[in-house]
């Protein structure tokens, strides 16, 4: 018998984002909506320090858990945000992005045929990352209740075995914009605790929130509400909050026992994020503010213009994200939201990313960054009126 991918492997899906995304490179002058990203580049201020991190020799091997020196940094940052104190030494480490944080965060608390509950839709990394790890990953699609996405507490429950180990959530979330409030998070601890589960909290978005009156408070986090003991993990990276999507620098927070595990196992995937991107993310966090709250002040004025256009639209259904930098709409008579956009892209050039790929519950809706340009934004939002009219 010829040898063969690994099943682990070959169970991981072809991403349809990605899939869309790459029909899109090779057709000229596509107004690019798929990606979770900013088109404004990384801040001067950022590639400056990264510069001089070079120049005075950061370019060698660091700890497996990261720079001393940014994990420190990082609970400075958790006891200005959120009142939280956290042992840089123990509870915080430094990976190779928010993605890589997950991968090593769910290797650490699954055994090959383990089972993890996904809130859905969702970013599919999560999922994908459960099958690598040999697992099986059971969705649960949050519920539209009026204007609002909630959690389904009974489809929870149902979807336990005994075989469950974690929970998998995402708030602020991708791609729905829906933040856990306090009661949430408290119902999903609780939920967690009674059934002796792991509890995966993806906060990447956390500073993309727009349920503040001050823009750059902080969502709330799981860690306001968990104790040293809890089996809590908390996913994050510095991707969206500071531009730094190529950088490729994210950590983690969890119990002492899971944060020296997941620094052993960074040594066997990447060994370590590269040492000078990590200063630059720690002056990222020292010097960040001032050029945060200007990039949040844009895209809190590109969120409300796109909400406003997409609600015009008949048939479209939008509800109001609370964080994130996404809109998900719902289109009426869409059943195949992946030919639906391709169709769109092909015959307008404009790249809107298919539900579908979100996993259960996002089928019949599209996720639109509102991050780009607000010219992009404009063009892009006419040619999806025009094309909706044409149908």
């Amino acid at each position: 018998m010829p040898a063969r991918v690994a099943a682990s492997a070959e169970s991981v899906p072809y991403s349809r984002i990605r899939e869309l995304a790459e029909r899109a490179m090779r057709l000229p002058g596509v107004l690019k909506l798929y990606f979770g990203e900013s088109n404004v580049p990384t801040p001067d201020y950022i590639k400056q320090a990264a510069w001089e991190a070079l120049q005075q020799g950061y370019t060698y091997y660091t700890e497996n858990a990261g720079l001393p020196s940014l994990r420190a940094a990082l609970a400075r940052h958790y006891r200005r945000l959120h009142g939280v104190e956290l042992d840089p030494e123990r509870e915080i480490v430094i990976t190779a992005s928010g993605v890589q944080a997950l991968n090593v965060a769910i290797r650490a608390v699954l055994d090959p045929g383990d089972e993890a509950i996904v809130l859905t839709p969702a970013w599919p990394n999560g999922a994908a990352n459960v099958r690598l790890a040999n697992g099986r990953p059971r969705e649960v699609p949050h519920v539209l209740c009026g204007a609002r996405y909630e959690v389904d507490f009974d489809a929870l429950q149902a979807a336990l075995t005994p075989r469950t180990r974690l929970l998998i959530y995402t708030s602020p979330s991708n791609p729905l914009g829906w933040v856990a409030t306090v009661e949430d998070q408290a119902r999903l601890l609780e939920f967690a605790r009674e059934h002796e589960l792991w509890l995966l909290a993806d906060e990447v978005y956390e500073r993309l929130y727009w349920r503040t009156d001050t823009l750059g408070d902080p969502a709330p986090s799981i860690l306001r509400l968990a104790n040293r003991d809890d089996a809590v993990i908390v996913v994050q990276s510095f991707s969206k909050s500071y531009s730094m999507t190529g950088w490729r620098v994210g950590w983690l927070v969890a119990r002492a026992d899971l944060a020296r595990k997941a620094a052993q196992l960074n040594e066997f995937i990447v060994s370590h994020a590269p040492s000078f991107a990590q200063k630059a993310a720690e002056t990222a966090l020292e010097r960040g503010e001032d050029e945060l709250r200007a990039m949040l002040i844009r895209l809190k004025e590109n969120r409300d213009f796109a909400l406003s256009a997409l609600r015009s639209m008949p048939g479209v259904r939008t509800p109001e994200p609370e964080g994130a930098f996404y809109l998900f709409p719902r289109i009426e008579g869409v059943e195949d939201s992946f030919g639906f956009c391709l169709r769109l892209l092909e015959e307008t050039r404009v790249g809107l990313a298919p539900g579908v790929a979100f996993g259960a519950g996002g089928e019949g809706s599209v996720r639109l960054c509102f991050a780009a340009d607000r010219g992009i934004l404009e063009e892009a939002l006419g040619r999806l009126e025009r094309f909706l009219q044409r149908r």
